[in-house]
């Protein structure tokens, strides 16, 4: 059974929320055209999902989360935005879809989370019309990198890897993508990368609150300490290493990112 490593509370969905197609799906933008069929595995808050369906109209956007608990906030944003969206829970193993029946599968930060990402893949493939397109990517935590040096964040990042593997997730999901394409047996593959930068002020803010929440109050954080990998101290100072790294005037981080485009 996969674990969601980062679960839903307001500090998780705090950076979901700030995810767009261009900031996070910019590889897949030169494919759409107005009327494909678009299912979105694992669309949170949906701020993803609606800008995909304004690209896509009037063609069916329908995006799936394995939790109820965003899918309001999403429904919601795509009535402000005035887009058709379908939001609905479902499972990424067995997709409510029938064979052939979208044109472009997207997930995005969807398998590494999973305990059989081939599976999905071809599960993904299989809902996919033929010359269609699975769209996937993930990032690579051990490529993240940061400045200034920060002892509480070398912990965060190795308390992090720890706590998905013990969800036999793959943290560093983004170099294994293509691996777990052609396991799948998809080998009509377009693989690049492509990341996140933080830099200013606001950005450091940001970015810096959302992690210091999520190391406190979270189901990272929960998992953390049921597994007995982190007290509620040390998560404490891995809150504070967050926050002092975010008022850095030099601070810096980026993320990296695999993608790949599926043609089916």
């Amino acid at each position: 059974m996969d674990t969601y490593t980062h679960g839903h509370t307001d500090p998780v969905l705090q950076s979901h929320r700030w995810r767009t197609a261009e900031n996070s799906a910019g590889y897949l933008i030169p494919q759409l055209r107005a009327g494909l069929d678009v299912l979105d595995v694992g669309c949170g808050p949906g701020t993803i999902t609606v800008d995909l369906a304004a690209r896509v109209a009037p063609g069916r956007v329908v995006g799936l989360d394995v939790s109820a608990a965003p899918l309001d906030e999403a429904r919601a944003l795509a009535a402000r935005s005035q887009v058709e969206v379908e939001f609905a829970v479902g499972d990424v193993y067995a997709l409510d879809a029938a064979d052939d029946s979208v044109d472009v599968v997207h997930a995005h930060q969807v398998l590494q989370h999973l305990t059989d990402p081939v599976a999905a893949l071809r599960e993904m493939a299989r809902v996919c019309r033929p010359g269609g397109l699975v769209a996937v990517r993930d990032v690579d935590y051990a490529a993240t990198t940061w400045f200034p040096d920060s002892p509480g964040l070398d912990r965060w990042l190795a308390l992090y890897q720890r706590v998905a593997r013990r969800n036999d997730a793959e943290p560093d999901a983004g170099r294994r993508l293509l691996s777990w394409a052609h396991a799948a047996g998809l080998r009509d593959v377009t693989a690049t990368t492509s990341a996140w930068c933080y830099a200013s002020a606001s950005e450091r803010e940001w970015w810096g609150n959302s992690w210091a929440g999520r190391a406190t109050a979270s189901a990272f954080a929960e998992q953390a300490v049921a597994y007995g990998l982190a007290s509620a101290a040390e998560l404490d100072e891995i809150a504070a290493a967050w926050l002092e790294w975010a008022a850095a005037d030099d601070g810096w981080l980026g993320m990296m990112h695999g993608e790949l485009l599926i043609r089916v």
